[in-house]
């Protein structure tokens, strides 16, 4: 198969200093509806990939995402989001970036074209065979990505990919890769837009899909959500009301008493 680099080919859309607020956003939002139809097209290899976390996971290993730019800050964003949302200790899931932390806030030029560092900093962790290491690059280019998962493979760490170009180096080399193709963007070559959100949908995807497996979700509450806000210790509130059907004042009490909505339905469960 010829590699085609598609997320860099022309937008549909030209001249768009002349277009007008409305024209563009309705532009946008055109192209922006065809990317679920595009994740729906990957569906069988995102299942096969979340197979393989959810197994690995129950095992005792770990999740890793690799990514640079745009691709390595939203692996960030869903690694720092299962904590708060799922109960898991920080570590569990771990989002790594070319350039370092620095770079989630502001770019560090050249960063990702080390094909040495994503290993590297891999390699900080301990990574090992029980983890899973998930490259994250729209282009499936990226050498910062594409030298950590072959290095992975080489020592047989699991490894998967989410990436918007069919037969991509970084698609040849995850044992699991995902694909989602979703063409040229509004902006051309503007990564950040449709092959973003379409990596973000197959995050939230895996990473849900995961938590689930390993029991962090009861019905479909978050029953080992943290409780950081007022928000939050409100939403545990109802919950532990709906599910025991009492009063709003004992059901915050169990909460705040227990510290979960899980320990807090369970506590009268056991009694």
């Amino acid at each position: 198969m010829t590699f085609r680099k598609t997320t860099e080919e022309p937008s549909n859309y030209d001249h768009l200093e002349q277009m007008s607020v409305h024209e563009i956003l309705v532009s946008m939002n055109r192209e922006d509806k065809t990317i679920p139809d595009a994740v729906e097209q990957a569906l069988p290899r995102i299942e096969a990939l979340a197979e393989k976390v959810s197994e690995q996971m129950l095992k005792g290993g770990r999740l890793f995402y690799v990514g640079a730019g745009t691709s390595g800050r939203l692996g960030i964003v869903d690694a720092s989001e299962c904590p708060p949302t799922f109960g898991v200790p920080h570590g569990l899931v771990v989002g790594l970036i070319a350039g370092g932390d620095s770079a989630i806030r502001k770019a560090v030029e050249f960063a990702e074209d080390s094909k040495e560092q994503g290993w590297l900093d891999l390699y900080d962790y301990n990574v090992s065979e029980l983890d899973v290491v998930i490259g994250i690059a729209a282009s499936g280019t990226t050498p910062y990505v594409l030298g950590a998962l072959e290095e992975c493979n080489k020592i047989g760490i699991p490894t998967g990919c989410i990436t918007c170009n069919e037969g991509s180096p970084l698609a040849m080399t995850a044992k699991f890769p995902v694909v989602v193709v979703v063409g040229p963007e509004f902006v051309t070559g503007s990564s950040r837009m449709k092959a973003g959100t379409a990596q973000k949908l197959v995050l939230n995807m895996i990473s849900t899909t995961t938590m689930i497996r390993l029991g962090r979700v009861k019905g479909n509450r978050m029953v080992d959500m943290q409780l950081s806000n007022n928000k939050l210790v409100d939403r545990g509130t109802k919950m532990v009301m709906e599910v025991l059907n009492i009063s709003e004042t004992l059901a915050n009490e169990l909460l705040l008493k227990h510290g979960s909505v899980r320990k807090a339905i369970e506590s009268q469960s056991n009694a």
